[in-house]
C-alpha cells in the first residue's frame, strides 16, 4: 500500500464534498466485488483496477457503516448511515433502484423499518370531539378462515409496532374485512357509529381540480408517495379509548390515527399542508398523501426534490419508495396524466369506460356516471350528452334502458377516446370563454390562444332544472 502525495477529498453520492472524508492510500489489489469493501476504519473503492483507500472519521458515519452492504447491481455504496440494522438488504437495493443518486443522502426517508415505528406526538395529532354519548359496543361477526388468520396477523404486527395496544375501553366498534384489489384482505374497523357523533373538522381538503391548474412551465415532475398515511399520525393522547375495536382474540385501541375515522383526512391535510405551505403551488402540490413536484429545469428540480425529502426528514415522515416516480416528462397524479403538454385521461380509464357493459339497475348507472364524471372536464357538453342517462335516476320511475340511453352511452364512450388533451393555464394568454346553450343543459369551455392556435383548458357544462 502506497500513500498518496496528499489527501484526496471524497465526493458522496450527491457530488458535495466531504470535509470528513478523504483519500489516502491506493495498492493495486482488486476488490473482490470490483466495487467497494470496508472494514474497521478503512475503505476502498475500485478504480480502473487500482484501489483507493481513504480514512473515514466516526463524525460522518456512524459505526455500522464498518460493515456496510454492497450492490453490485447498482454499482454504490450509500455512504451514510441512513438504514436501520434490521432492513433487509434487498430492501435497500430495492430503494436503490427507483431512487435517483441525487438523494441518496435522504435514502432514510424510504426506510420501511423507520416507517413501521411508532411517530411522535405532534401539535397535528387526531382530536376525537364528541358531540353526544358514546357509541354502543359493536358486535363480534363471524370469520372464516382466512379471515381470522387475517386478523390474528394484523394484531399481532400492530402490537408489536406499537400501532394498537389492549383496550378495557367502554366503547368498541366491530371489525369486517373487504377484498383488496390486487388480491388479499383488508381488516376495517366499522366506525360509523363512532363518526355520527363526533364533531366535524372543517378543516379544507384541496379540491383535486384546482390542484391540477398550476403545472403551466413544467417540464420535469416527480410523485413522492407518503408509506402508511394516516398511521404517520398519532391519536391525541387521551382519546385513544374511543378508537377501540372489538375482537374474537380481545379488544384494542389505536395509538396512530386509523383509516375510516371521520376527520382523519382533515387532520392529516393539515399536517402537511403546514410542513410544506411554503412549498405550495411554487414547485410542491400535496394531496393527502401524495405529493408532485414539479420544475422547469432538471437544476430546480433536484433541488425542489431535495428540499421536499429533506422537509420529510425532519418531520419523521417517510415515503414508499416503489410507489414514487421520479424526473418523469410525465406523470399519473389523482387519476390524470400530467406533463408538460397539459392534462389528460390515463389511458387505462379511457378503457374502463370503453369496457362497461350497457347498465342493468340504478345502482349500475350511478356507479358508471360517478366514474364518468370525474373526466367531465374532457368532454364538450357532458350534462347534455348524458341528460337521456341521468333521466332513468328518478325516484318512483321504472328503470327502462330505451334507444336514446343506449345511443347517449355509445355516444359519451365514443367522447371519451377523442378527448383532447387540456391546456395548462398561462396568464400571459389570450384568454377566450365560449358557451354553448340548449333546452335543457348548458355547456362552457375556457381556452387560450397561442402560436399553435386555440387550446381547451376546462370544460363544464350542467342540467337545467326542469320547470312544472
Amino acid at each position: 500500500m502506497s500513500e498518496l502525495p496528499e489527501k484526496i477529498p471524497l465526493f458522496i453520492l450527491d457530488s458535495n464534498e466531504s470535509t470528513s472524508l478523504f483519500i489516502t492510500h491506493y495498492t493495486n489489489h482488486k476488490d473482490s466485488s470490483g466495487i467497494i469493501s470496508s472494514t474497521s476504519d478503512d475503505f476502498s473503492t475500485a478504480v480502473n483496477s487500482v484501489s483507493l483507500v481513504g480514512e473515514l472519521k466516526t463524525s460522518s458515519l456512524a459505526p455500522s457503516v464498518h460493515n456496510p452492504s454492497i450492490f453490485p447491481s447498482q454499482s454504490l455504496l450509500p455512504l451514510r448511515d441512513e438504514w436501520d440494522e434490521e432492513e433487509e438488504p434487498e430492501e435497500i437495493e430495492a430503494v436503490l433502484k427507483v431512487v435517483p443518486p441525487f438523494y441518496h443522502k435522504y435514502l432514510d426517508v424510504f426506510s420501511k423499518v423507520k416507517a413501521k415505528k411508532l411517530p411522535p406526538h405532534r401539535a397535528y395529532d387526531h382530536h376525537i370531539e364528541l358531540e353526544g354519548l358514546l357509541p354502543p359496543v359493536g358486535v363480534i361477526y363471524s370469520l372464516s378462515k382466512n379471515e381470522s388468520e387475517t386478523l390474528r396477523a394484523y394484531i399481532s404486527a400492530n402490537v408489536e409496532k406499537g400501532f394498537i395496544r389492549p383496550s378495557s375501553s367502554s366503547t368498541r366498534a366491530a371489525v369486517l374485512f373487504v377484498k383488496k384489489k390486487e388480491g388479499g384482505l383488508c381488516l376495517c374497523v366499522d366506525y360509523r357509529k363512532l363518526n355520527a357523533v363526533t364533531r366535524k373538522n372543517r378543516y379544507p381538503v384541496p379540491p383535486m381540480n384546482q390542484l391540477l391548474t398550476i403545472f403551466n412551465g413544467a417540464t420535469i415532475f416527480s410523485k413522492i408517495y407518503l408509506c402508511g398515511a394516516y398511521n404517520l399520525l398519532r391519536i391525541k393522547e387521551g382519546d385513544e379509548h374511543l378508537t377501540a375495536f372489538r375482537t374474537k382474540y380481545g379488544s384494542y385501541e389505536y395509538l396512530v390515527m386509523p383509516f375510516c375515522l371521520t376527520n382523519a383526512a382533515a387532520s392529516f391535510q393539515n399536517l402537511v399542508n403546514d410542513i410544506f405551505a411554503d412549498y405550495l403551488d411554487i414547485f410542491a402540490v400535496v394531496y393527502l398523501d401524495d405529493i408532485m413536484v414539479f420544475s422547469s429545469s432538471l437544476d430546480e428540480h433536484v433541488k425542489h426534490v431535495a428540499s421536499v425529502l429533506q422537509r420529510l426528514r425532519d418531520n419523521n415522515l417517510f415515503s414508499k419508495a416503489s410507489k414514487c416516480v421520479f424526473h418523469a416528462s410525465s406523470v399519473e397524479y389523482l387519476g390524470y396524466v400530467v406533463s408538460s403538454d397539459g392534462l389528460k385521461m390515463d389511458s387505462s380509464k379511457v378503457q374502463q369506460i370503453l369496457n362497461w357493459p350497457q347498465p342493468k339497475n340504478i345502482k349500475a348507472l350511478q356507479s358508471f356516471l360517478g366514474f364518468a364524471n370525474f373526466h367531465r372536464r374532457f368532454i364538450k357538453n357532458y350534462s347534455k350528452k348524458i341528460s337521456a342517462l341521468t333521466s332513468l335516476l328518478k325516484k318512483y320511475s321504472p328503470f327502462i334502458f330505451n334507444e336514446e340511453a343506449l345511443s347517449q352511452l355509445q355516444i359519451l364512450k365514443e367522447a371519451f377516446t377523442t378527448a383532447p388533451i387540456l391546456f395548462h393555464f398561462n396568464p400571459s394568454l389570450p384568454t377566450i370563454v365560449e358557451t354553448y346553450p340548449s333546452d335543457y343543459a348548458l355547456g362552457a369551455v375556457l381556452s387560450q390562444v397561442n402560436d399553435s392556435g386555440k387550446h381547451p383548458i376546462p370544460f363544464d357544462s350542467c342540467k337545467l332544472p326542469q320547470l312544472s
